[in-house]
């Protein structure tokens, strides 16, 4: 795959996805891995429900259970978009890059820019309500599941440390300081929530 061509995860093999990574080009990179790691958090959060959904023992709980499945259902499919998105966006902007500042293609810059900003902030924020499904979970499912209820935590706060570390690289990129300061100072705030809630959640479990 060239640095200028589509990043299409639905149709690459886990082994391909994986070589891809590895190569010295510029996509897939983190903003992809952390897309992709936030996937695997709703899909093992979707696993850990759906072992109690329709079974007696957790029938008090079955809506609620419901709706947590459609919704890392419908979380999963938009953290992988986002992993294209970023890898897209990306693309566009390590092209800008490599050519000289007087050169008129770069007047898009900025908005390259905030685009490479908003998919990894888009991320961040997908983690964050992964986090909450997933807190919905604690003390309504199997004990037997407790280790991979964990571990959806886990890769959905990875997944928002990944995305941010995109946002933090970009925004000394944008033109208006005033604005890159805003945007890392909500990021910011959004990951140390994220973070907090997701370790006594997390503590929770057993």
């Amino acid at each position: 795959m060239s640095d200028a061509s589509r990043l299409d995860l639905r149709a690459m093999t886990l082994g391909e996805y994986l070589d891809e990574l590895a190569r010295a080009v510029p996509v897939p990179g983190g903003g992809a891995v952390a897309g992709v790691t936030l996937a695997q958090a709703n899909a093992l959060g979707a696993m850990v429900v759906g072992y109690a959904i329709g079974k007696p023992k957790f029938a008090a709980h079955d809506a609620a259970h419901r709706a947590a499945h459609a919704s890392f259902e419908s979380a999963r499919a938009r953290a992988i978009q986002l992993a294209e998105c970023d890898a897209e966006a990306y693309g566009v902007l390590n092209r800008l890059w490599k050519l000289p500042k007087e050169d008129p293609a770069r007047a898009n810059f900025d908005d390259a820019v905030r685009a490479a900003i908003a998919a990894p902030e888009a991320t961040l924020n997908l983690a964050t309500s992964t986090v909450t499904t997933l807190a919905a979970l604690v003390g309504t499912t199997s004990p037997s599941l407790a280790s991979d209820l964990r571990i959806a935590f886990d890769l959905a706060v990875a997944a928002a440390d990944a995305a941010i570390e995109n946002v933090r690289i970009n925004t000394p990129s944008l033109a208006d300081r005033s604005d890159a300061l805003a945007i890392s100072t909500r990021t910011e705030a959004a990951l140390a929530s994220l973070r907090a809630c997701a370790l006594s959640e997390r503590a929770r479990v057993s």
